[in-house]
């Protein structure tokens, strides 16, 4: 297995589990670690080219973008369907909008369990079902999947440094015993209510393992599962720990974080 020792450091850095508290960690610079890729270690740094002209208009990035990375998701996994409902930004204009759209200062992976058989309900009928037939697909497709899993991806919309980037933990090294459900209500007003993971403090911090992309550019793209029924109630990790933290060389602020998230869903027949 691949330890941070092998990686240039990145910065210290504290990290807030829950429950626990703050944390110092050290983060490794991702860009010179030996990394085995997303089916592995959770996450992946890839070079992908979008052809989104103004970041700031919400009908091209649904109309293009989400073409574009539900097209990714399936070169990347071999699904049969990869469907698109939504995006999120961060921003310091989308915070003022929902306190939940701030970069999220938590350890955390986002998606529980039982998060699959929400999905299935959620494609019953309503906006899901209605987006799945949008791109061709029958929400039965979903209901009836022999495999569904969620792979997420995150980009930097603004410079280079910013104040709160994104880390992400090696999945290989926190284990089911330290994942900790709790709820989620009406995430950003959507009405939308599930439970993520918060993620037990370890007893030695460099036990996890956190690296960072430093000044990533627009056409990089991060890869990260969080959701996969293939590995619930086993063992191996279908979490992948992350969390905004505090890069000590910009201040809070100056730049702010600008990105925004998509979170496919891979659909197996």
């Amino acid at each position: 297995m691949t330890t941070g020792q092998a990686a240039k450091e990145f910065c210290r850095t504290a990290l807030t589990y829950g429950p626990g508290g703050a944390t110092e960690v050290r983060v490794y610079d991702g860009r010179t670690a030996d990394l085995p890729g997303w089916e592995e270690c959770g996450f992946e740094l890839l070079t992908h080219r979008s052809a989104v002209n103004d970041w700031s208009d919400e009908e091209e990035i649904t109309r293009v973008h989400h073409r574009e990375m539900a097209e990714l998701a399936r070169k990347l996994t071999g699904c049969n369907h990869a469907l698109l409902a939504s995006h999120i930004r961060r921003s310091p204009e989308e915070s003022k909008r929902h306190s939940d759209l701030s970069p999220i200062p938590l350890v955390h992976s986002d998606f529980a369990d039982n998060y699959g058989e929400l999905l299935r309900n959620l494609y019953r009928s309503g906006d899901r079902a209605e987006a799945a037939q949008r791109e061709g697909v029958s929400p039965d497709v979903v209901v009836k999947a022999r495999r569904l899993m969620i792979l997420q991806f995150w980009r930097n919309l603004g410079p280079r440094k910013m104040d709160l980037p994104l880390a992400f933990c090696d999945a290989r090294t926190v284990s089911r015993d330290e994942i900790r459900p709790f709820p989620v209500k009406n995430y950003a007003g959507s009405g939308f209510d599930f439970e993520a993971l918060a993620i037990a403090t370890p007893e030695d911090p460099a036990a996890h393992h956190w690296y960072a992309f430093p000044e990533m550019t627009i056409d990089e793209v991060v890869a990260f599962r969080t959701y996969d029924t293939d590995r619930v109630g086993s063992d191996e990790p279908y979490w992948t720990p992350h969390s905004a933290f505090r890069d000590p060389q910009v201040e809070l602020g100056k730049p702010s974080r600008s990105s925004i998230e998509l979170r496919p869903l891979c659909v197996w027949l």
